[in-house]
Order: C-alpha cells, then sequence, then structure tokens
C-alpha cells in the first residue's frame, strides 16, 4: 500500500522532471527515470525514446525550441497489483514568446534502489477540449 510518503516522494518526482528541463540539467534524468526508461511521444509524430541519454540528446537537440517552463498539475497516483504505480498528471509547457499547451502524461513509476523512478511516460497532446 502506497504511504504518505511515498505519495509525496512520487509528487515531488513528477515535479522534478520540470525542474530539471527548466534548468537545463539534463544530465539529472537519472533522478527522475529509470536507466531503461521508456519516452512515448508518439502522439507528436515520433519514434519512442529509449534510456536516459536518449531522453537527454532529445532535448537538447530541440534546443530554443523547448518550453521555458515545464508545469505539472492534476496529479492522480493509482497502485498497481505488481507495486508500481500509475501516474496520470496534466502537463503545461510555455513558450518563450508566451505561448502554452497542455499535455496529459501517463507515468508507470517504479521503486528501485534510489526512491521512485518513472519505467514509462507517455504523453498525449491536448488538441481539443473536452477529449473530443
Amino acid at each position: 500500500m502506497l504511504t504518505s510518503d511515498d505519495r509525496t516522494a512520487i509528487h515531488d518526482l513528477l515535479a522534478m522532471h520540470g525542474h530539471l528541463c527548466d534548468s537545463g540539467e539534463l544530465d539529472r534524468f537519472n533522478e527522475v527515470f529509470t536507466d531503461d526508461v521508456t519516452y512515448d511521444i508518439t502522439d507528436f509524430g515520433q519514434e519512442p525514446l529509449h534510456g536516459v541519454a536518449a531522453c537527454a540528446a532529445a532535448g537538447r537537440a530541440l534546443g530554443e525550441a523547448n518550453p521555458v517552463g515545464h508545469h505539472v498539475t492534476n496529479i492522480v497516483l493509482t497502485e498497481q497489483a505488481d507495486g508500481h504505480v500509475h501516474a496520470r498528471s496534466k502537463g503545461i509547457g510555455i513558450r518563450a514568446d508566451g505561448s502554452c499547451a497542455s499535455v496529459t502524461y501517463e507515468d508507470t513509476v517504479v521503486r528501485v534502489a534510489e526512491g521512485w523512478r518513472i519505467s514509462r511516460r507517455t504523453i498525449l497532446a491536448r488538441r481539443r477540449p473536452l477529449g473530443l
């Protein structure tokens, strides 16, 4: 059963991703993701990324097109029978020109020796209201 300490740790984990992205500390992604993470961005027409190095490289390649602010909200955690946690949250990206976009994060969070980490992240773009 998830304890309140587990829930707090997972909330902090999900928030840390944005802080690392926004500060350009992509080499610290191992603090957020498992080494073999699958980062599924197929909803954006791209192949999934595999591993923290690939995630960091993709962020660097995006360069100036990266949002200046990654914000996570509306976090819902559901413990799975295998002990993993499904985390569903909303992401808001603020671009340098002030425009913004919304996504849904669907994460699988696992406990490893270092603590909780995201082993799979699927990002779904929010393009139309009301889930249409």
